[in-house]
């Protein structure tokens, strides 16, 4: 995978549209401050049409979501898309053909929302693996701050975490939610994993869906493309105390330790806790001896 291009960084004024393209939402309450933490920093917000519908589980049928991001690529005074919260339901969007910003739009989410990171990333343009606007409001003070400086031009701390596996190498980082990557293998919008450093985290899989979904990874020669691994939060995974079952840590282990690349667990990013802002797309180093992540940012 080669580098995306970042969009040109946001300054106080600029206008972002808001848009729910997966579930419906139900925590209006965190969503509403997770907009009044935007537009504190001196945003101008957009709210699409239909972004507070609901069809079922999703927010709005297919053709009202897939207008709330057609709508927002189209207005040429959009310079950033604020997903409100994840689900399931964007890689639905995608069933008619592919779409992409004609010119390049940040784009901030995660969960779900990893189906439109990898469209962006398989069009060259870099979106933010990070916090939605229902989870915005909670995250820590240091987690707001570090996505405002990277969509407004600052370099990022390194994170850190737990090395599994020793060794550094330098790649293409593509942070996604593993459940929601695996179930764009072997669509038009898988990307291109050779040479990434894969970061991924998910919430509610058993550890034998864990397994299962690795297995296929590997089997599909995935994981034997990739020159690291990042391991996030994997929330509420734990195996039924009634049911004989691996750890959760020992599949992932199992599953990962043997490729020869090294490899990084408990960094603070994922559901149910901390979700440091991870840009898609862009040069980042794993240190498997110091078990840390950093991002190289883009000269400009």
């Amino acid at each position: 995978m080669q580098p995306c291009n970042l969009p040109a960084p946001l300054q106080p004024g600029d206008r972002l549209r808001v848009i729910a393209p997966s579930g419906a939402l139900r925590e209006f309450a965190n969503f509403d401050r997770g907009v009044e933490r935007w537009k504190s920093r001196g945003y101008q917000l957009e709210f699409s049409s239909g972004f507070d519908s609901q069809w079922g589980y999703f927010a709005g049928n297919d053709a009202e979501r897939r207008n709330q991001v057609l709508e927002a690529l189209a207005d040429s005074e959009c310079r950033g898309i604020l997903c409100a919260r994840g689900g399931w339901g964007a890689a639905r969007l995608f069933e008619e053909g592919a779409w992409s910003p004609e010119d390049s739009k940040w784009l901030v989410g995660f969960s779900d929302i990893t189906t439109l990171l990898v469209s962006w990333a398989k069009k060259g343009i870099s979106g933010v693996h990070g916090p939605l606007l229902t989870t915005l409001s909670l995250e820590p003070e240091w987690s707001q701050n570090r996505l405002f400086d990277w969509v407004e031009g600052r370099s990022i701390q390194p994170l850190q975490g737990k090395g599994w596996i020793g060794g550094q190498n330098c790649g293409v980082l593509l942070p996604l939610n593993l459940a929601v990557a695996t179930n764009l293998l072997g669509t038009p919008l898988q990307p291109d994993f050779s040479g990434t450093i894969l970061a991924i985290e998910d919430v509610g899989e058993a550890p034998y869906r864990i397994d299962r979904m690795l297995t296929q990874w590997r089997l599909a020669g995935i994981l034997q493309q990739v020159k690291g691994v990042a391991l996030g939060r994997f929330s509420r995974c734990e195996p039924n105390p009634q049911i004989p079952s691996f750890s959760l840590e020992e599949v992932l282990y199992d599953r990962l330790a043997d490729l020869g690349i090294p490899i990084v667990a408990d960094l603070p990013f994922g559901h149910d806790g901390v979700n440091a802002a991870l840009p898609v797309g862009v040069v980042a180093e794993l240190d498997g001896d110091r078990g840390t992540l950093s991002i190289i940012r883009p000269s400009t």
